[in-house]
């Protein structure tokens, strides 16, 4: 059964209220009608099973039937700090993350990232990555949907490291432990994973994360990954390893 996505706010009681593109791809590409049952979720982790109650021109109101909500607290919250790589490469890291399970996308620009975002269409750029994360929510079958951090200087990413039980930076310094390594004492928790642009970290913004006790500097093995491969394999990883 196709499953929708709506904000929460537009859950109100026992009624959802779903309009805008959403509701035209009911109406229009599904062709859904009234009394035709719907999985609808508001990305906070509730689904609801119900009926198409009311349709109007360009929207509709569902009635909950029942309600699934998460049985229990998250153990991994996982931050993906990715650098932007070039052409439409983030909407692909965007999507395939949201599939392997991310909490959090902090899109960063460091010293060697080729793509310069002007400030003013950053919103239309987290925007685009919202609707991208939330279509691969529907898609994956999550019932949350993962948040799109502003675009941020590696920098400012960085310093709050400290906010996290484990900070892993993939990097090509000598001075790299392994990922099973680096692993080896975390069970649970929040986790940060920085990833480079093309050309890897600077030795600048290696000795700035250097400040941070908790952060560790991991290689990805023999081979060397492609920025826009690195991050979504050590989310394949973390979800091998750490995964209940």
């Amino acid at each position: 059964m196709s499953r929708f996505f709506v904000p929460k706010e537009n859950v109100r009681e026992e009624l959802i209220y779903v309009d805008g593109p959403e509701a035209r791809h009911i109406l229009t590409v599904m062709r859904m009608k009234e009394g035709d049952k719907v999985v609808v979720f508001d990305g906070t982790g509730n689904e609801y099973t119900g009926f198409i109650k009311e349709v109007k021109s360009k929207s509709l109101i569902v009635e909950i039937v029942s309600t699934r909500t998460p049985k229990h607290e998250r153990t991994l919250e996982i931050t993906l700090a990715q650098s932007i790589p070039k052409k439409e490469k983030m909407d692909y890291i965007i999507e395939k993350a949201t599939e392997l399970g991310v909490q959090n996308i902090i899109p960063i620009i460091s010293e060697r990232t080729v793509v310069k975002v002007p400030e003013e269409r950053s919103d239309n750029k987290i925007t685009r990555w919202e609707r991208i994360a939330e279509a691969a929510a529907k898609q994956c079958g999550r019932t949350d949907v993962p948040e799109i951090k502003n675009i941020q200087k590696f920098y400012n990413a960085v310093d709050k490291v400290n906010n996290f039980d484990l900070a892993l930076m993939a990097c090509l310094s000598e001075e790299t432990i392994s990922f099973k390594e680096a692993l080896s004492d975390f069970h649970a928790g929040k986790i940060i994973v920085f990833i480079g642009p093309e050309g890897d970290f600077t030795p600048d913004e290696i000795e700035m994360a250097k400040d941070n006790t908790n952060c560790k500097f991991t290689s990805l093995g023999k081979r060397v990954l492609k920025s826009d491969t690195a991050g979504l394999y050590i989310l394949s990883v973390l979800n091998h390893e750490l995964s209940t």
